[in-house]
């Protein structure tokens, strides 16, 4: 019998070597080639590109191709439409990844739960778990119905038969990095596998109209694990986030082909299981501390909605020869700059200060209008005196200590004044063409140093 060759594969990029190397020349990442046999070739022809594209082999003009509008499928979980883009659409291939623990198969279990009881068939596939175990968690989280079935396999050739069997509407795997090919000769989770089982499953989906949930392990940088091939096969990519100590979860989408990719749904997990939260800005300011020096909010945008969050600094001199900077939900580089706006423009001594910056609830924010709080922040709390506890800041700055206009203002304003935001600082020509709320004033500024003088006296 004639040796099986051996190749090595990178298993953040899935670059291909016939020798180990210590870095991949693909991506540069470090340690990553592990050691694969070299599948063996197969007789069976590939039929992917036909049954994805309706037997349609030949170029037909994009005005003569008929489409038939289908309805996106809503769960009774609206936090969990809303980061799909508005419901679960048919033949889509939807991957969720988190830390252990984090709640991805109790989320899954009861979408599965609200899908089956709308009499729309649901496979569970669990790699993980037995069917008794997988019957255990859902009776702790009431989860009943005749439409859903369970089953516990980790071949994928018995899986796309349990498939055809039971012609359910919506699969869950659970999870990819249990599932091998037998065709494949290298162990399950590797990047062969991993990529060769969801191009089956893609294939399946695409062609039956099946939407299909994949649960992916992430890395210990809180990446998914395996090939970055994987992230560009499916249609949509979800981010299941939160500190196992606390109970709120943070869904989010990084890319879907059907929706925004700036969504967020929050969750709250208890004991019967993970229930959405509605009003997330009552959530993020409800230990709030009113008068601490340092302490901001902002009215931020999190894909079509307005979410208040409380930003917190705290500014100290450094006894390093080099100050620190550390931002927990910020950008420690957009840190660095508005520190600089705020020596070079305002006057401000910071480069022997320390700067410790949090967004208070976990929420990492990323979009320019939170520029204003941040450095009203960082100025607060350098001269210890604290802005008022009903001030909401909104405003993009500049190098030169402007304050620049905002998108969705009008909703930004309506969100404060909803909880009780008597002033809300915002850039000067944002003023005027929309309704403002009667309950809270509205302040234009043009620099940075009107905004300081407004909420800190000076």
């Amino acid at each position: 019998m004639a040796k099986r060759k051996t190749k090595f594969t990178c298993s953040a990029c899935g670059y291909e070597s016939p020798k180990w190397m210590g870095k991949c020349p693909g991506c540069g990442a470090w340690n990553t080639l592990t050691e694969e046999l070299e599948p063996v070739k197969s007789s069976r022809k590939m039929t992917f590109t036909a049954s994805l594209h309706d037997g349609l082999s030949k170029p037909i003009q994009l005005q003569n191709v008929e489409t038939v509008q289908e309805p996106r499928l809503k769960t009774d979980n609206g936090e969990f439409n809303r980061v799909l883009g508005g419901g679960i659409v048919r033949g889509s291939l939807v991957l969720i990844g988190g830390d252990p623990g984090i709640g991805k198969s109790t989320l899954l279990l009861q979408v599965s739960s609200q899908l089956s009881s709308k009499n729309h068939g649901v496979l569970y596939i669990s790699g993980e778990e037995s069917v008794k175990q997988t019957k255990i968690r859902a009776d702790r989280l009431r989860v009943d119905s005749s439409s859903l079935y369970v089953l516990a396999e980790t071949d994928l050739e018995l899986i796309t038969k349990a498939i055809e069997q039971t012609n359910p509407s919506f699969v869950i795997i659970d999870s990819i990095q249990t599932i091998y090919h037998p065709d494949i000769q290298s162990a399950p989770g590797s990047v062969s596998q991993v990529r060769e089982c969801t191009s089956e499953l893609m294939r399946i989906g695409k062609s039956k109209g099946i939407a299909i949930f994949i649960v992916g392990h992430v890395t210990k940088e809180g990446a998914i694990a395996g090939p970055r091939l994987l992230e560009h096969m499916v249609d949509t990519v979800l981010y299941f986030e939160g500190e196992r100590h606390h109970s709120y979860r943070i869904l989010r989408a990084v890319k879907n082909r059907f929706g925004s990719t700036n969504e967020m749904g929050i969750f709250e997990m208890k004991e019967e299981g993970l229930e959405e939260v509605h009003n997330p800005s009552e959530i993020f300011l409800e230990e709030r501390s009113k008068g601490a020096a340092g302490s901001t909010v902002v009215a931020s945008m999190e894909g079509t909605r307005p979410v208040l969050v409380e930003i917190q600094a705290l500014v100290s001199p450094t006894s390093f020869g080099n100050p620190r900077r550390m931002a927990t939900g910020l950008d420690v580089n957009r840190v660095s700059l508005l520190m600089a706006v705020l020596e070079k423009r305002i006057g401000l001594l910071l480069q022997n200060q320390d700067a410790y910056l949090k967004v208070a609830g976990g929420v990492k924010l990323d979009e320019p209008a939170i520029d204003l709080a941040v450095a009203v922040s960082i100025a607060s709390s350098f001269r210890d005196q604290p802005s008022s506890a009903t001030d909401v800041l909104i405003g993009e700055v500049g190098l030169t200590g402007e304050v620049r206009r905002v998108s969705r203002i009008e909703q930004r304003v309506q969100e404060a004044a909803k909880l009780g935001f008597k002033r809300a600082i915002i850039p000067e020509k944002n003023i005027g063409n929309w309704t403002v709320p009667k309950d809270i004033q509205i302040i234009g500024v043009e620099h940075i140093r009107q905004a300081l003088q407004i909420t800190l006296g000076g």
